[in-house]
């Protein structure tokens, strides 16, 4: 007989048993490769997640069912429907400001030949913990100019345009021939040509005397006018010196403002000397001599960055410092990789820079821009450390945020099931911005 091979048959197919499916391999392999990062994965996230959205229906206790009374709390109690406000300015302003700062960084150094060393300085804050971050700008909003650099910068700049009064705590001693009026202060009687008067005033320190104050001299009487003398009536040492006369040891007051006031109206002004001398023409004739409020304000200290006002822009500011170095970063690689022919022959056809920016750099980085932009908003979403650490107790309530009311709840008041709930809110919340994000990078994908 003549076999099927010899014949031209060909032989019949193996059986599929005994055929191994290099595809089928593959995907044992790679979910057991799998596996280990699944099992963590459920364990520190999907666990978690489920176990928070249970937990969010159940009381304090956790044995009673709740409903949705802990949702109804996130906008009916004031703590939490402050920091749902406080993150909704963080969702608006940080990344979108974050975001201009780097794109105007990554634009500017590429003009100039010390750009690396900039960006190095800028992102170097990244390099910087929240927790140090938080203390460096506990210490920057400092109240006190002399510890606050915010508040140093800012009385440097106003004191520059309105200088403050060198005697704001200076005011009348006893038996003295002033009263108050007004925030100053005036005399009880009135002066007249030929006449002397003296001002004599006490409360500023003789450490706090301005630098040019020279030693007081006694008004001498001048015929066809009104002399006067404004000094600190004060000598140290019990006992020493005279009141209402000028002392040997008495500094006068420098810069003084008197006005002359008659039927209410000012009728002529002088400025003491550095030795508080002063005069007047015998248009003072029968006024009353009056020291201003002017002479008395107290020393601009700054503003209160930690205040229930401000704190939340405070707070905000140093996280843009912190991020806006990443936001530079991310821009700067998208820029590098725009063909520089097509801004070339922007300028070429006339467009200036501001055209070329706005209308050819800007668009081509809509993607990048998109990637920090939607990043930053995930990340302030769950903001807490800078929160809990920059405003003082007194203010961190204006300062509150979903994490850190989140904390509050949990732990220092010791209510899970409201903690839990404003936990699946944030989740809630950062859901959207994450489908955004993967919808776009998969369309980058296609691409």
């Amino acid at each position: 007989m003549t076999s099927a091979t010899e014949a031209g048959v060909p032989p019949a197919p193996a059986s599929p048993k005994s055929r191994k499916s290099v595809t089928g391999t593959r995907r044992t392999v790679a979910v057991l490769f799998l596996l280990p990062a699944l099992v963590l994965l459920g364990a520190l996230v999907v666990y978690p997640i489920g176990y928070s959205i249970v937990r969010s229906f159940y009381d304090q206790s956790g044995d009673g069912f709740a409903g949705i009374d802990n949702y109804k709390a996130l906008f009916t109690d004031d703590g939490i429907r402050t920091a749902l406000k406080n993150n909704i300015i963080w969702v608006v302003f940080a990344p979108t400001i974050a975001t201009a700062l780097g794109l105007i960084f990554a634009v500017l150094t590429e003009r100039v030949r010390w750009g690396t060393a900039f960006k190095l300085v800028v992102f170097m804050p990244m390099a910087i913990s929240m927790l140090a971050a938080g203390i460096i700008f506990r210490l920057v909003y400092d109240q006190d100019p002399d510890k606050g650099f915010a508040n140093a910068v800012w009385v440097g700049v106003h004191d520059t345009f309105a200088q403050s009064s060198a005697f704001p705590k200076a005011h009348p001693g006893r038996n003295s021939p002033l009263v108050p009026q007004g925030g100053g202060f005036v005399t009880k009687a009135t002066v007249h040509t030929g006449g002397t008067v003296t001002l004599p005033l006490v409360g500023v320190a003789p450490d706090q005397m301005p630098g040019d104050a020279k030693k007081a001299v006694a008004p001498q009487a001048d015929p066809g006018r009104i002399t006067g003398t404004t000094w600190q009536d004060f000598t140290r040492g019990k006992g020493v010196g005279k009141l209402g006369g000028v002392d040997p040891t008495e500094l006068g007051y420098p810069g003084m403002k008197i006005e002359a006031v008659k039927d209410g109206k000012v009728v002529e002004t002088a400025k003491a000397g550095a030795d508080g001398t002063f005069s007047f023409s015998e248009k003072a004739d029968g006024a009353k001599l009056r020291l201003p409020a002017s002479n008395f304000k107290e020393a601009y200290n700054g503003l209160d960055w930690l205040g229930p006002s401000l704190v939340t822009p405070a707070v905000i500011g140093a996280y843009i410092w912190m991020w806006a170095g990443f936001a530079m970063v991310l821009i700067a690689a998208g820029l590098a990789g725009i063909p520089r022919e097509l801004l070339e022959a922007a300028r070429v056809d006339g467009a200036s820079e501001w055209q070329v920016f706005r209308r050819v750099t800007v668009p081509l980085l809509a993607p990048v821009l998109a990637v920090v932009t939607v990043t930053l908003m995930i990340n302030v979403l769950k903001i807490f450390d800078l929160v809990f650490i920059i405003p003082p107790g007194s203010s961190q309530d204006d300062a509150n945020v979903l994490a850190l009311e989140l904390y509050r709840k949990g732990f220092a008041e010791d209510q899970p099931g409201i903690a839990s709930a404003i936990s699946v809110f944030l989740l809630l919340l950062v859901i959207p911005v994450m489908w955004f994000n993967i919808r776009r990078l998969r369309r980058e994908v296609r691409r």
